[in-house]
């Protein structure tokens, strides 16, 4: 390798141009088979460096959400939960409400290509977290990483009941993103319910009256999503 292209390797590393450095030569090639002038060619080349970071950047938001699942919507089958509202769900794929700071409700027994921060996590295992933190004497910290997340997605909320501690450090949490940023809330139980999980009335009542001012709800009433997709999947039985 001559001293010139050395040194091009070591300025596009330098530069953190790693898709520049991988692709120059191969595109260099075409273009001269192709005919393709001079400016030409570095667009080709800066165009595969905007895809390749934006992918990256893309790949990178969704690890640091922390999704236990990574899934599209295009892989959602509407029709087995026929009293969802799938217009309003299409609106809300577009990520608007997250820019006006309302929230999403998902209720039912039926279970970030945007550029945007997003956190996912169980109501149980943020209660559990805030705990920790607190007794860490980190909390302070630990809310302020939360706040800056665009949205905070906690699934599951209700299905484990919550300690009185816990209970009073998740409302903290949403308090704290009130009108300042979006949260989306999945929970099996109906709101009439909800104090089952926080074991407070007057703290149910309160969250619930932050979390309702701004919001769009999706009710997902009848059999379990997941399970349905199971039974679809799974082998018919062999006739005897």
């Amino acid at each position: 390798m001559d001293t010139p292209q050395v040194l091009l390797d070591h300025h596009l590393k330098t530069l953190r141009l790693p898709t520049f450095l991988r692709e120059y030569d191969k595109i260099a090639q075409q273009c001269a088979a192709e005919g393709v002038d001079f400016p030409r060619y570095l667009l080709r080349l800066a165009e595969l460096e905007l895809l390749d970071r934006e992918r990256r950047a893309t790949e990178r938001r969704i690890h640091q959400a922390k999704f236990d699942v990574v899934k599209s919507l295009d892989t959602f089958d509407f029709l087995a939960i026929p009293s969802l509202n799938k217009a309003l769900v299409l609106e809300l794929a577009r990520c608007e409400f997250i820019e006006r700071k309302e929230n999403v409700l998902a209720l039912g027994l039926a279970g970030c290509q945007k550029g945007l921060r997003v956190r996912f996590t169980t109501a149980a295992s943020l209660a559990h977290e805030l705990i920790e933190a607190k007794d860490e004497r980190r909390l302070m910290r630990f809310q302020k990483m939360l706040s800056s997340f665009e949205l905070l997605i906690i699934d599951e909320l209700g299905f484990v009941p919550l300690s009185k501690t816990g209970a009073e450090l998740l409302f903290e949490v949403f308090s704290r993103r009130y009108e300042r940023s979006a949260t989306l809330v999945t929970s099996n139980l109906p709101f009439n319910e909800w104090t089952e999980a926080f074991g407070s009335e007057r703290l149910t009542g309160a969250l619930l009256d932050r979390l309702t001012h701004h919001v769009h709800i999706l009710e997902m009433n009848g059999e379990s999503y997941r399970l349905k997709d199971s039974k679809r999947r799974r082998p018919g039985k062999p006739r005897s």
